[in-house]
């Protein structure tokens, strides 16, 4: 029989609410003071670009001042590892990217943090679906086409990224072992040596998004083949979806800005940022100014955002360890 101890319930909720309320009195005041939005890039990517939109609105909105900071250094792993050694007060919050999720599986056993369990998901802010574009220096003009002259000279065929883990890199690894393509990956430090590459031929395809490819498209100098979503784009209306194009199930994949907390952040808080930002990011004329630069605009609710993060870990570890990628 369950004896119930009232004297020992009415300490207990007593107890819970004293621990309870120093973290609202925190939200109830919050922000009193300036944040920082840590970037883990150099200025003027996708990153930078994201987060500067949202930070000044965000300022205006909560009153106090939203600082930028670049912490660029191996693959994200610097400027995450920072805020997650910040203190969880909501004042730091920091923007990732999809390597952040590459990086639980590549960088297994070394990183000074978890990917998931350091952080508190804030909101998925926008993402941006990866485009296939082609080398003209092949006959080739469709995906498909590509694909076939890739299959029929295993290992010869190059492909490029922006870098091991990338998005670019891990949707081809994947796109390969869909189709049955062995192709040889050639990793850059960023998108733009990579393009250079693909104009001049010494790699064949590559996965990015349209705002990187589209002045090359415009003129002319790369062949776009295909968008990696489940349907056509709006951005791309004309341009067929990979799973059309290479005759497979829907495929997608997007490379997206995320911003978290460190965790422990106090939810309130934490909902209250995840509001704000949604609210901003889907204001029309945001909406328009994002959709301009190739972002679908997002803003989700911290509970979805922490679900989205947790199956990009898994979709891009179970790529990783079937293409056996490793980083050296």
């Amino acid at each position: 029989m369950t004896v119930f101890n009232a004297p020992f319930a009415r300490r207990s909720v007593l107890a819970m609410a004293g621990l309870a309320a120093p973290a609202l009195a925190r939200a109830q005041d919050f922000p009193s003071k300036s944040m920082r939005i840590i970037v883990p890039y150099t200025p003027g990517g996708t990153t930078d670009i994201a987060t500067r939109l949202v930070a000044e609105p965000l300022g205006r909105v909560l009153g106090q001042p939203v600082v930028v900071e670049n912490r660029p250094g191996a693959n994200s792993i610097v400027g995450a590892g920072a805020a997650a050694t910040s203190p969880a007060d909501g004042y730091t919050l920091v923007m990732v990217l999809p390597a952040h999720a590459a990086n639980a599986t590549l960088q297994a056993g070394k990183l000074p943090f978890d990917v998931m369990n350091s952080f508190s998901p804030v909101s998925l802010v926008v993402t941006s679906p990866l485009i296939a574009a082609g080398t003209k220096r092949l006959p080739a003009t469709t995906l498909r086409e590509y694909l076939d002259h890739a299959k029929a000279r295993p290992g010869q065929v190059n492909f490029g990224s922006s870098g091991i883990g990338a998005t670019a890199h891990l949707a081809m690894e994947q796109l390969a072992i869909l189709t049955g393509v062995r192709m040889t990956h050639i990793p850059y430090r960023g998108t733009q040596p990579a393009l250079q590459d693909l104009m001049a031929g010494n790699i064949s395809i590559m996965f990015d998004t349209l705002s990187s490819f589209k002045p090359q498209f415009e003129a002319g100098t790369i062949r776009p083949l295909a968008v990696a979503s489940a349907q056509r784009s709006p951005f791309v209306p004309e341009m067929p979806t990979v799973g059309e194009a290479a005759g497979i199930a829907p495929f997608a994949a997007s490379t997206w800005c995320m911003l978290l907390a460190p965790a422990r952040t106090p939810q309130p808080i934490v909902d209250r940022v995840s509001a704000e930002v949604g609210k901003i990011v889907r204001e029309p004329a945001m909406a328009a100014r994002l959709r301009d630069l190739g972002f679908v605009a997002e803003g989700l609710t911290p509970a979805a955002t922490g679900a989205f993060l947790g199956q990009e870990v898994e979709r891009w570890g179970n790529v990783i360890r079937t293409a056996n990628i490793t980083v050296e």
